[in-house]
């Protein structure tokens, strides 16, 4: 058993490890429970985003999965007997090891042992190429969003693309029936094209950076307000530590990119005032005054607030996890995706579902935030034309596709042999 924790991307990331675990195991597993967090503030469980059937009928051939523990498992107290393991008794990308040595025994002790949290705890390396390939089946292929996310999904894309966008590998894996099938006399032209961009820069990331945006004496009140609640153990260490200042923080690019510095990443690139641009995220920390720079400059801007009517986001509303499920929709379907935070886990899963679905024509711009940083800080005393060509090179760079690297993510980058791989059978 597993109950994940954070929001729908981690705990995205944890149930593909807890599938690739009940493999390695040789163990039942209870479909997924999500922990409420007093930060994304959704009481979503697995069926509320996901297809609970689906799921389990695409991996019964790899393990089996049922909705609930076993009757006579359900009256046994899991604290007191030793079955409950918390992320402190296992490390952060533990090797399929030390599963091995100290959670089967377990196992096979109590015939059950639930995991709680379970965030980020499972090697990318190494790990045997059977089960990294399952972590990929799930992630890429057995998680499904449900009926409701699909429909309003294919209803955001549609409105994106226009009314004759074509379908595609993608979109068919992310919209299921709802996705637009092709036209043959639909004239390609008559679509629209649409840049993504994913602004992380909602309070709880800007209060956790610990970096300082330039709003005075209020901002460093109120974050620390909100730290206090959110982030108490932060706020402690604030206290009795010395932690790195502010600008330091942000030269070493540790810092998420506020909208006015991701708009002169955009307009450096070469993206248009023309360009149709969606944005994807919660609420920006600043709300219009710290939107208004990328509103000026992109008059085409929009949201899905403002794709969607209130009657079609009404069913969405307080469950922040299935709204982030639209925004992935959106941002893997789109033309061109740029993010902010190359961190983000968001930003993560969507280039690796770019990569795995769109067949090298779907690129991502993910830019190296230290040394964008560096070209930031001089963006008072440098000339547009030495801006852009800085930005550029730096892009142009990031761009480049490569096999996975030893011990990255198989979700951020699938091409490796274990995921991407096609095999005659």
């Amino acid at each position: 058993m597993i109950s994940a924790n954070g929001g729908i991307n981690q705990q995205r990331v944890a149930i593909c490890n807890a599938v690739t675990i009940s493999r390695l195991l040789n163990a039942t597993l209870v479909l997924p429970k999500f922990l409420y967090s007093n930060v994304w503030l959704d009481k979503s469980q697995f069926g509320d985003i996901y297809q609970e059937e689906y799921f389990i009928k695409y991996l019964k051939s790899d393990i089996q999965i049922v909705k609930d523990l076993p009757v006579e498992l359900q009256s046994l107290d899991l604290e007191a007997i030793g079955s409950l393991v918390n992320d402190t008794d296992v490390m952060k990308e533990a090797k399929p090891s030390l599963y091995m040595k100290k959670i089967l025994p377990i196992l096979l002790r109590n015939r059950v042992v639930h995991f709680i949290g379970f965030g980020n705890r499972l090697s990318f390396d190494p790990i045997p190429s059977d089960l990294q390939r399952l972590r990929c089946r799930c992630n890429f292929h057995a998680l499904r969003f449900v009926y409701k996310i699909q429909e309003t999904g294919a209803v955001l894309v549609e409105r994106l693309h226009g009314h004759r966008a074509s379908s595609s590998p993608l979109k068919d894996n992310l919209l299921g029936q709802f996705a637009v099938k092709s036209d043959p006399r639909a004239n390609k032209s008559d679509a629209s094209k649409y840049l993504a961009v994913h602004l992380r820069f909602e309070i709880d990331m800007v209060a956790y950076s610990l970096c300082y945006f330039g709003g005075g004496k209020d901002e460093e009140d109120e974050l620390e307000a909100y730290r206090q609640i959110h982030f108490p153990v932060l706020s402690e260490l604030k206290k009795m530590t010395k932690l790195p200042s502010a600008a330091f923080l942000r030269s070493e690019g540790k810092c998420p990119l506020a909208p006015e510095e991701a708009v002169l990443m955009l307009a450096a690139i070469g993206f248009k005032r023309s360009t149709n641009i969606y944005v994807a995220g919660a609420e920006i920390y600043g709300g219009k005054d710290r939107m208004a720079a990328i509103s000026r400059l992109y008059p085409a801007l929009v949201t899905k607030e403002t794709l969607l009517s209130p009657s079609e986001l009404e069913p969405f509303r307080n469950f922040s996890s299935q709204l982030a499920a639209l925004d992935f929709i959106a941002c893997a379907a789109a033309d061109a995706f740029a993010m902010t935070d190359p961190g983000s886990q968001f930003s993560s899963l969507v280039q690796g579902y770019r990569m795995y679905y769109g067949g090298g024509d779907l690129p991502t711009i993910r830019p190296n935030k230290r040394r964008l940083a560096s070209i930031l800080v001089k963006n008072a005393t440098i000339e547009w034309n030495g801006f852009e060509n800085r930005v550029r090179k730096l892009i142009q760079q990031t761009k480049q596709v490569h096999e996975r690297p030893v011990a990255r993510s198989v979700f951020r980058h699938p091409r490796c042999p274990e995921c991407m791989c096609r095999t005659e059978h």
